[in-house]
């Protein structure tokens, strides 16, 4: 990468600042059944399918880290916008977008044109970890939807499944998150699958060595190997920890025992400078749960300043072809 593109995405993340409007119950007055309403349908979604909010959650750092949280990431490709559903962290990863055009749907219905799709995916996100027997929190609310997305900015930005804590660290701080929060946040994982495709190489040809991982539990690594053999479809997915559907702090049990599925996360315990909230969120769940909340509103607080409006169809940007605005 050159130094003037290292300059452009540093100009561009400096960008990304804590936003003064946002407030609980925003919608108190011009949509007030809007949380439960939001509430509702992803409990619909949890029946329909357990493994949807756990995608449906993901959907705020994959927002949020890319130009802020503006449901960008929700935008459907068109003839002059490449969006960032298909950037190479996302695409055949990023999943259950229909939740978010349901619940889009039911507040249309009850309140058209009031809330954003942004704020859905961060009051969708607080959700599924409630749902799924986590903390409850009050979110801030009232972030307006970006006109535009880029594919571009995502890949630049988003961290890939070989990453390691080292990396991690450097990416949150630019975002004013700590180490801690990045560790709460990566708790996120206490939920939900990933597929083969992140893991072959930690199975067969960790750093190049035509070798498994050495941090890889031995048990544990037997067990990845049935699920992803090197014939394997490679969208065959793996639970993220032993309890998938439960948000709790066996993530961090399991990364003590070697058994954390994604290199990103092993390499949290094995990283000394992350190692001790490892450590302490296993032992105690009330601390981990304290911390990922304050990191979900931090992270949900990011903003970058540009235009937006309220969208009635959170896969498009409905007013004004984007080739105008490229003009404008």
């Amino acid at each position: 990468m050159s130094l003037l593109h290292h300059l452009i995405l540093y100009l561009t993340l400096l960008t990304v600042v804590r936003g003064d409007i946002l407030r609980p119950r925003f919608y108190s007055k011009t949509c007030p059944e809007a949380e439960s309403i939001v509430r509702s349908e992803m409990k619909k979604a949890m029946m329909r399918e357990a493994r949807s909010v756990a995608s449906v959650m993901r959907l705020q750092f994959h927002d949020c880290f890319v130009n802020g949280c503006d449901a960008s990431v929700l935008l459907d490709d068109t003839p002059n916008m490449l969006g960032e559903k298909l950037a190479l962290s996302n695409i055949n990863s990023l999943r259950s977008f229909e939740v978010v055009d349901d619940i889009k749907e039911a507040l249309e219905k009850a309140c058209p044109g009031t809330v954003s799709c942004a704020d859905i995916v961060i009051m969708a996100s607080r959700d599924a970890v409630a749902l799924t027997g986590g903390p409850d929190w009050e979110v801030k609310l009232g972030r307006k939807d970006s006109l535009t997305a880029s594919q571009k900015d995502s890949d630049d930005i988003m961290p890939s499944p070989r990453a390691n804590a080292t990396y991690l660290i450097d990416l949150f701080q630019r975002f004013n998150l700590s180490v801690k929060d990045m560790v709460a946040l990566s708790g996120s994982h206490s939920i939900g699958q990933a597929r083969c495709f992140s893991i072959m190489f930690r199975l067969y040809n960790q750093s190049g060595s035509g070798k498994p991982d050495p941090a890889l539990e031995p048990g544990y690594r037997t067990k990845l190997d049935k699920l992803c053999p090197l014939s394997v479809d490679q969208n065959v997915t793996g639970d993220l920890d032993a309890t998938p559907h439960v948000f709790d702090n066996m993530y961090f049990k399991d990364l003590v025992s070697g058994r954390g599925f994604l290199n990103s996360d092993q390499t949290l315990y094995t990283t000394p400078e992350t190692r001790e909230y490892v450590k302490m969120f296993s032992e105690d769940q009330g601390e981990f749960f304290k911390a990922f909340q304050e990191g979900m509103v931090k992270m949900g607080d990011l903003q970058s300043g540009k235009p937006g409006e309220i969208r009635s169809n959170c896969r498009v940007a409905n007013r004004r072809p984007v080739d105008a605005l490229l003009e404008s």
